[in-house]
């Protein structure tokens, strides 16, 4: 099981940065896809992305968004982050296969609250910035190391014909 020990808003400094990566395979976009409600084909069917101007299947957008949301979780600020926003900007697709990279670095921290502004970046194996924007967090204020649940495995199997 893995530990986790956050950043309380406190012990965080202005330009701290984080780095969490993350390989895009089949799977994310079908589990995406299922948990959201977003069956776009663009990201579930290869024939139908072959014929759009992507030339293939890309992640959803907010599956990005969603790697913003677990280095916020896991890594900085950590446990007891609570997500108050997100501005985010997509800026080139991601694909199948892609190594993705996304940077946190604290840009602000307000004076009274508990609250940091990030900004995010994530970039591609070919560093180009595929998605950018500023997350605004309330920070935790007591220092906590705790156990990351472990995750089930998820079995993706095909549709059964009705």
């Amino acid at each position: 099981m893995e530990t986790i020990t956050n950043r309380t808003f406190e012990e965080i400094e202005i330009g701290e940065s984080c780095i969490r990566k993350h390989t895009v395979c089949e799977k994310d976009l079908i589990l995406f896809a299922a948990v959201s409600g977003d069956h776009n084909p663009v990201h579930l069917d290869a024939e139908y992305a072959a014929s759009t101007p992507f030339k293939g299947q890309i992640a959803h957008g907010m599956f990005t968004g969603a790697l913003i949301s677990a280095a916020l979780a896991m890594d900085l600020p950590g446990p007891g982050t609570v997500y108050l926003g997100q501005n985010l900007s997509f800026r080139k697709p991601v694909m199948i296969g892609d190594a993705l990279t996304v940077e946190l670095k604290v840009a602000s921290k307000h004076e009274s609250k508990p609250i940091v502004s990030l900004e995010c970046t994530v970039t591609n194996q070919n560093d180009k910035v595929v998605a950018t924007g500023e997350a605004t967090v309330m920070a935790p204020t007591e220092k906590m190391t705790v156990n990351a649940p472990d995750v089930p495995e998820v079995t993706v199997s095909a549709p059964q014909p009705a």
